[in-house]
């Protein structure tokens, strides 16, 4: 019986009352439930961490000049020092190995001086800055005229695709002993015109060569620096930078850039990812071409 008593307990209906609305929804039903936030209270935007600026680097960064000429300063006002407190104590002006403030004053001045020639060699020493050159030459436009417009088509693809977003300011595509493209800015020749590529001569030259046989793309980072530059004479005399990108086996791209180091290492996964692509193409087409004769 006591646990029948329990199960009545348990099952009984439990009432439920509705939660009264608030007094503003009686009042004002349209009213919004969420506010957004309006840039144009202050401090209502990015409340969270801010960045730390450095102050010194800053600092050193607008003064250059007068950090790279500190140590000569302090030497100097060290150097001064030195004598005005020799000349002051009465001390001797002959070193004494025995005095102790004579062995001070000669610790003194060695470092005194080594501050002086630290700020002698901070001012000759600067780094170079590095800025664009416009390529002296002739603007060129050559493409073979045996090749179909699908090929035409991506090799001006790839040019337009690399002038744009790279530092490219001449490119040059030589596939199976012939020169495919020439474009962009070439070298200028005697008689004022665009300097042709002799694609017999750059296969036999020591940089095609060893493109081919490495197949991985080689970076001239500073062309002046390479004596090779001598094999590369249809592109303008002041090239800054020069990337050789192998065409699997059977050619090479030749891409002249006018900053000095100016093709970054994304530029370079891309320029790689490009030329497998046209060599793809190029391919297809030489396979092409060699059945059609066949037949």
């Amino acid at each position: 019986m006591k646990r029948l008593m329990e199960a009545g307990s348990l099952l009984r209906p439990i009432s439920w009352m509705p939660r009264p609305l608030p007094i503003r929804r009686l009042f004002f039903p349209n009213f919004p439930r969420s506010v957004k936030a309006s840039s144009k209270f202050p401090g209502a935007g990015y409340r969270g961490p801010k960045p730390k600026r450095d102050w010194v680097a800053e600092w050193v960064s607008r003064n250059d000049d007068v950090v790279r000429s500190l140590p000569i300063y302090v030497g100097g006002f060290s150097l001064f020092v030195v004598l005005f407190n020799r000349a002051a104590s009465g001390i001797a002006p002959v070193a004494d190995a025995s005095s102790s403030q004579s062995r001070a004053d000669l610790l003194t001045l060695g470092l005194a001086v080594t501050n002086v020639l630290t700020g002698l060699v901070w001012l000759s020493i600067r780094p170079k800055s590095i800025s664009l050159v416009n390529p002296q030459g002739v603007e060129c436009q050559k493409i073979c005229s045996d090749l179909p417009d699908y090929v035409v088509s991506e090799l001006l693809w790839m040019w337009e695709s690399l002038s744009v977003v790279t530092c490219c300011r001449s490119l040059v595509i030589v596939y199976e002993g012939s020169c495919l493209l020439q474009i962009g800015v070439a070298a200028e020749s005697n008689g004022g015109n665009t300097m042709e590529v002799d694609a017999p001569k750059l296969i036999q030259g020591l940089l095609y060569q060893g493109v081919v046989k490495s197949g991985a793309q080689s970076y001239l980072a500073n062309l002046s620096l390479y004596p090779g530059k001598s094999e590369l004479p249809f592109l303008p005399s002041n090239t800054q930078a020069v990337i050789l990108q192998p065409l699997g086996d059977k050619g090479i791209a030749i891409i002249g850039g006018d900053t000095i180091r100016g093709f970054t290492t994304a530029d370079q996964a891309w320029i790689t990812l490009i030329a497998e692509k046209l060599d793809a193409t190029l391919s297809r087409f030489a396979t092409n071409l060699t059945v059609t004769m066949q037949d």
